[in-house]
């Protein structure tokens, strides 16, 4: 979907009385009390259950996912397991012998029970711009701004763990911070760290959150997700299928550039149909991908944006799918990313690479697939959350 991937979460700046009360609400008539279902389940499942996959992609796959070890040495869950996979030679062999002593699998399944869910891809653009204004690079890219102030309301309600307010102070009381529109259109009090020569290119890029800008000189300048302004994610592409301009098999990002191209009046409309607007920082220029939430470089093709109510960061997954051709796609991943377009129970977003072969596998994916998480064996299983059941 985090730095990137990710990609944006959704905070409701509006509703932070609603939020407190109902922190604060304990008894009363348990008769009203919605029913509720866990989002999503694990269901133990054996080793001899997976699809099987090529050495290449077991060799991948494991790579990816060891090199965010670096990052979970001193997790209670997989400090030990990561310790041990330091030491495990690369070879197909020892890979499968290591993950059956170390690991257990469990089959993901939505709260109503099914096992498939909607697997889609992303990659880092480049796009062209300019470190100044010019009359062709005039799009700002920006930081973050200055007059953000953040609220972490799990410091003071833990059971609103990863909520976080974002808004403006106007005298003593915080405001909603400005959406996307209003941005757009008024600007805001923050660093610009390039110029953009399209606004669909910032668009993209703040869809993908990450990515390169070509600067004229032959340099790329390195930009990843540093913060959002608390609105919600809202996909442009549904706009489009709301106003008739596209159906909806037909939306992907080549589509949807298509459109803006052809009615260049209207693309404001359609930037304002999203609210949220994601802010940037530089990155160090790097052969390798681009760095995820779990602030580690993403590996093409074997690490995936998640939803972290669902599936933690730093999991190894089992992942089966198919490409936009049709062809199968089955391999182990590696969850190191997030994204606010990324949410549900069995869903995942698959880094393709950089640039436009990338882009063009990432646009088109939206496959239905399977996904099995390997868990340390012994290892309490993630706390999902509770929601309401569907009238």
């Amino acid at each position: 979907m985090n730095p990137s991937f990710l990609r944006w979460r959704r905070h409701l700046l509006w509703a932070l009385p609603a939020l407190v009360l109902l922190a604060g609400c304990n008894g009363g008539d348990t008769s009203k009390v919605p029913q509720t279902h866990a989002l999503a389940t694990y269901n133990s499942a054996t080793w001899e259950s997976l699809p099987s996959v090529a050495d290449n992609d077991l060799l991948a796959g494991f790579g990816a996912w060891r090199s965010a070890c670096t990052r979970l040495k001193a997790d209670p869950i997989w400090g030990a397991t990561c310790s041990a996979a330091a030491n495990v030679p690369q070879t197909p062999t020892a890979i499968r012998s290591f993950l059956k002593e170390h690991l257990q699998v469990y089959g993901l399944r939505s709260g109503s029970g099914s096992s498939t869910g909607l697997i889609t891809g992303y990659y880092e653009p480049v796009y062209p711009g300019s470190l100044t204004q010019t009359p062709s690079a005039n799009v700002p890219v920006y930081g973050v701004p200055d007059d953000m102030i953040i609220v972490a309301l799990d410091s003071l309600y833990p059971e609103l763990k990863g909520k976080r307010l974002r808004g403006r102070l106007e005298g003593r009381v915080l405001k909603p911070y400005d959406d996307a529109a209003t941005i757009e259109t008024k600007g805001v009090k923050a660093p610009v760290l390039a110029w953009l020569t399209d606004p669909m290119d910032l668009q993209f890029l703040q869809i993908q959150g990450s990515g390169r800008i070509q600067l004229e000189d032959g340099r790329q300048l390195r930009i990843g997700y540093a913060d959002q302004n608390g609105h919600p994610y809202r996909p442009i592409g549904r706009w489009l299928v709301e106003q008739g301009e596209l159906k909806k098999e037909e939306v992907t990002m080549g589509t949807i550039a298509a459109w803006a191209k052809a009615h260049p009046t209207r693309i404001p409309e359609l930037l304002g149909s999203n609210p949220s607007y994601v802010f940037f920082n530089r990155n160090p220029d790097s052969n390798e991908g681009p760095r995820g939430s779990l602030n580690v470089p993403l590996t093409s093709g074997y690490s995936v944006a998640v939803d972290r109510k669902v599936i933690p960061l730093g999991s190894l997954l089992w992942l089966s799918t198919t490409r936009p051709d049709g062809s199968s796609l089955v391999r182990p991943v590696a969850a190191q990313d997030t994204g606010g377009a990324i949410t549900g129970e069995v869903r995942a977003d698959l880094f393709w690479g950089t640039g436009e072969a990338a882009g063009q596998l990432a646009g088109d994916m939206k496959q239905q697939g399977q996904i099995w998480m390997l868990w340390p064996k012994g290892a309490a299983l993630p706390k999902v959350p509770e929601v309401p059941d569907t009238p």
